[in-house]
């Protein structure tokens, strides 16, 4: 389960774990302009836990994870990024 809210400044994602134990701690994804945040409840240290990606590495996330083992670099679309 997930949900989605709009800021001011930035969506928010909430990723909700769900099904048999154990299940971890919800996961909040920040989208801002320029970067995304991912915090989740380290409940051994009961701090918060963040990672910063550029948009960049969102996006090489994103390709990855659809992609066999390799190494890879992506290109800019030859269209400027439309379609």
């Amino acid at each position: 389960m997930f949900t989605i809210e709009h800021d001011f400044d930035a969506t928010v994602i909430t990723l909700v774990d769900e099904g048999p134990a154990p299940l971890q701690e919800d996961v909040i994804v920040h989208a801002f302009e320029d970067c995304v945040t991912i915090e989740q409840l380290d409940p051994r240290t009961d701090e918060v836990q963040r990672i910063t990606l550029s948009t960049a590495q969102l996006r090489d996330l994103a390709a990855a994870l659809n992609l066999p083992e390799g190494v890879y670099r992506l290109r800019p679309a030859r269209d400027g990024g439309k379609g």
